[in-house]
């Protein structure tokens, strides 16, 4: 199954050399779904490929409108182009009331509807599920309510080894049963234990979004072995002073939270308009955990 991240923005409030405010898709096998939506995340999307028309869930961390100023005008693109399927955004509560006054006040009517899923910034919470993934918030620390996300493979049937199928003549109707860890009864009676037919499947992969924060290790229990994290990384840590007061994290205090939740991999962005060149910011994180890579954009990262 394919399950990649596309970074589409990743610089913070202002946009500079040619960083943009914070977005990404998230690809879960042509599922595709668009975490935050910094201002012109739809011309981002054009420019990289990405078709629109596939997404059907959008998740907004947090109303600092780096982070969701370019979504009524993908909304309007939406109808625009005659959407008719439904679509689900789920965000803070007033995120709602933001979307209906920009509509009420254009005299625009949607040919399709938006399921409004508020969420909450108290606890973690399952707020999205199919049947291969899980969506669940990850409560940050911030200067409004913040919620990042983390997205869970569910856990793959055990395979069955296509030698076994053969040397016992197993009928594909129960081959989904044998999967799922049922034994198997040969013609003359004899059961043949299911660890002789299959073996383990992949590990479950996950890939956790934490937007804007403060250093904190108020979630790391719940992101324990992820194999891919983003982690806003807004200043150098020089500037540690400057990122407390604002509610942010340094490049260094981001590797320090990949390396206390036993991360595969470290993405860091959000980077401050102050910094031109991103390699001291790199560098440092490297420093901490050494697999670490620039959230910028166009950049696709396998989970």
């Amino acid at each position: 199954m394919q399950f990649d991240v596309t970074i589409l923005g990743s610089n913070a409030a202002i946009p500079a050399y040619n960083r943009h405010p914070s977005s990404q898709v998230v690809n879960y096998n042509g599922n595709l779904f668009l975490v935050d939506c910094g201002e012109g995340s739809q011309f981002r999307m054009q420019h990289l490929n990405v078709k629109r028309g596939r997404l059907d869930n959008i998740f907004i961390s947090h109303l600092h409108g780096d982070h969701f100023f370019g979504l009524v005008p993908l909304l309007t693109s939406f109808n625009l182009n005659w959407r008719e399927h439904p679509l689900n955004i789920y965000g803070p509560p007033g995120l709602k009331e933001i979307i209906d006054v920009h509509f009420k006040y254009a005299n625009t009517v949607l040919k399709y509807d938006i399921n409004f899923h508020p969420i909450e910034a108290d606890a973690p919470r399952v707020i999205y599920e199919d049947n291969h993934i899980t969506v669940e918030t990850i409560i940050l620390t911030h200067r409004l309510p913040t919620t990042g996300f983390l997205f869970r493979e569910k856990p793959a049937p055990r395979k069955i080894l296509s030698e076994k199928i053969e040397q016992y003549s197993i009928p594909y109707q129960v081959i989904s049963d044998i999967k799922n860890g049922a034994d198997f009864t040969t013609a003359d009676g004899n059961v043949v234990p299911n660890v002789e037919l299959t073996c383990d499947p992949a590990a479950p992969r996950s890939y956790a979004y934490c937007s804007d924060t403060i250093y904190t290790d108020s979630f790391t229990e719940q992101i324990k072995g992820i194999s891919t994290l983003y982690h806003e990384a807004t200043f150098v840590h020089e500037h540690a002073e400057r990122a407390a007061e604002t509610f942010h994290t340094t490049s260094t205090q981001a590797a320090k939270v990949a390396e206390a939740a036993g991360a595969g991999k470290l993405l860091i962005g959000h980077f401050s308009a102050r910094y031109e060149n991103l390699s001291t910011l790199h560098v440092e994180a490297k420093a901490v955990f050494p697999n670490t890579h620039l959230a910028v954009e166009g950049s696709v990262f396998e989970i």
